[in-house]
């Protein structure tokens, strides 16, 4: 009877060192994992901290330049030429590049605002201008009319566009939102639009208020050359290095980019011209030891020479 005893006394030995070895590894596992939460969540806080920053001195550099240069928005000058890599704190690496936003094609321009019918409508001279970049690129023109169906407010489709009965069929269904876009990559809620179409026209558009202008002296080739749509001219720019061009100011003036063009065609262009850019975005790199953070900013330029962030998006475009 004692040899049973002293039998059951060592499996409840056995089974209660057992136990503690659970819960002791339990509470170490638990212990490492909040530490990693901890360092996670102060990294990112130091990655925002050390972003906002840069958004100050992005800021700080839009003044000045506009202070300095008060007709004209060029990449000859310093607000344009990257910052960076500089090593901010032990560790801390940080690079910053300012983009002229009204350098590209506005999606929102697609359409305009009618008095007479008190509501937005197809611009069809922005319209034009956005089918002749979509096969530029190579990308199916109808998601021209998809475009103007996604943000005019009525419930019409266009004639290779769509409206709720489209998009409550795909899956999962949803509805388009019938008001402008906020950021580029709504475009990917266009039925089939695609990641590859979304990498290809990224860097040629923005979605800015509707009655932005284009800056020629900011512009790229494709946009430079779309925006005029000129069917003589129809890639007049892109086959010039305009990095050479810009070196000493802007180029193409306005005066001489429109010179080209007559008549309605002209007056409409140069309604969406303007040398000066009031819309830039800032794309700041931090990397803290091996962790890389990225933050994008839309920066806005008020006429008293304020600059003020409205838009912020974390880790992607």
């Amino acid at each position: 009877m004692r040899a049973r005893q002293r039998g059951i006394a060592l499996l409840t030995a056995i089974i209660l060192v057992a136990v503690a070895a659970i819960v002791a590894t339990s509470i170490a596992w638990q212990s490492q994992l909040l530490a990693r939460r901890g360092i996670a969540v102060f990294t990112v806080a130091q990655s925002v901290a050390f972003a906002q920053g840069a958004e100050a001195m992005a800021a700080y550099a839009l003044r000045d330049n506009r202070q300095r240069n008060p007709q004209i928005v060029s990449t000859n000058q310093t607000w344009a030429k990257p910052y960076g890599p500089v090593e901010m704190d032990n560790g801390v690496v940080l690079e910053a590049s300012l983009e002229d936003q009204q350098g590209k094609f506005n999606l929102n321009s697609v359409v305009y605002w009618n008095p007479q019918a008190s509501t937005f409508e197809l611009d069809k001279h922005q319209y034009d201008i956005f089918v002749t970049l979509l096969r530029d690129l190579d990308i199916d023109v109808r998601y021209a009319d998809l475009l103007v169906d996604w943000i005019d407010p009525d419930i019409a489709p266009a004639s290779s566009g769509g409206e709720d009965t489209l998009y409550l069929s795909q899956n999962p269904p949803y509805r388009p939102p019938n008001t402008f876009i906020t950021h580029t990559s709504e475009l990917l809620a266009l039925p089939g639009f695609g990641r590859d179409n979304y990498l290809k026209i990224a860097p040629f558009v923005t979605a800015l208020p509707n009655g932005e202008t284009v800056n020629p002296c900011t512009a790229s080739g494709l946009v430079l050359d779309v925006t005029l749509n000129d069917p003589n001219n129809q890639s007049q720019y892109r086959s010039v290095d305009l990095a050479q061009m810009r070196e000493k100011g802007c180029w193409p003036v306005k005066a001489d980019y429109t010179a080209p063009l007559s008549g309605p065609d002209k007056t409409k262009v140069e309604q969406r011209l303007d040398e000066k850019s009031k819309w830039f975005r800032l794309r700041t790199n931090i990397r803290i030891g091996t962790a890389d953070f990225v933050l994008y900013s839309v920066l806005f330029r008020e006429p008293s020479n304020k600059v003020r962030v409205v838009q912020r998006s974390f880790g992607s475009e």
